[in-house]
């Protein structure tokens, strides 16, 4: 479902990725750890086609984001770390507005926002204007954005942060359904005990290089996705 081949990405002389290769399946919750300024949003934005890259390709559903970056994003969803929305909306305004730039049909959209909004709890407040929002509610007013209308490929920079522990778990049961309906997730996150208990597989990127990737028993053996981490850190200094 993503098809990352030798990507690298430049700021001026810094390189921020360097030749890295990744791939993720249909059905798959791939977690992406790493340092603050390790290259993980870098790779996501370049994945969703926000970020031009020097070197490399990168494919979504067999489609390379590079030639036709429209159709990638028609089959994928993005949420940044920091979701920008338009706060003077209403939330189902904003819902419906998110819902016609994908196309869906009326039927479509009142059933996935129904469903979702009640999962996160915040169908009372849809008719308020986002500015009300808390920022817990705004980030899951984001997250029902990016998965009504059912990616092929769901990108996720830091999703966790801001949401309680329901709303957390509500989370992490939508991302294993939209897996389990062929749907492959990419996320970055710093909460290592989520990663280990929620991941098939992790990435590690240190200095904008993949230091290690695979299956998560396989990348945490006998110890502690922590103690993996920290080691791996501890020898890329």
């Amino acid at each position: 479902m993503l098809k990352i081949e030798h990507l690298t990405k430049k700021y001026g002389d810094k390189v921020a990725v360097s030749d890295l290769s990744l791939e993720i399946k249909s059905g798959e919750i791939y977690g992406f750890i790493g340092h603050n300024g390790a290259g993980k949003t870098t790779t996501i934005k370049s994945c969703c086609g926000l970020l031009e890259f020097e070197e490399g390709e990168i494919y979504v559903d067999g489609i390379s984001v590079k030639e036709d970056p429209m159709e990638c994003k028609r089959r994928l969803s993005y949420l940044p770390d920091n979701p920008d929305l338009y706060d003077f909306m209403p939330g189902i305004k904003y819902l419906n507005f998110v819902a016609d730039i994908y196309g869906m049909t009326q039927e479509d959209r009142e059933t996935q926002i129904k469903k979702l909004a009640d999962m996160f709890g915040i169908t009372s407040d849809l008719a308020q204007p986002i500015n009300s929002y808390s920022h817990g509610m705004k980030q899951k007013l984001a997250l029902i954005s990016a998965f009504m209308h059912k990616p092929k490929l769901v990108l996720l920079d830091e999703p966790f942060v801001g949401l309680d522990p329901v709303a957390s778990h509500r989370m992490k049961e939508e991302m294993r359904s939209a897996c389990n309906e062929g749907a492959a997730v990419f996320f970055s996150t710093h909460v290592l005990e989520v990663a280990e208990k929620l991941c098939d597989k992790i990435a590690i990127i240190s200095g904008g290089k993949l230091v290690v990737s695979g299956p998560t028993d396989e990348v945490i053996g006998k110890t502690s996705l922590e103690d993996v981490f920290l080691k791996l850190e501890d020898d890329h200094e």
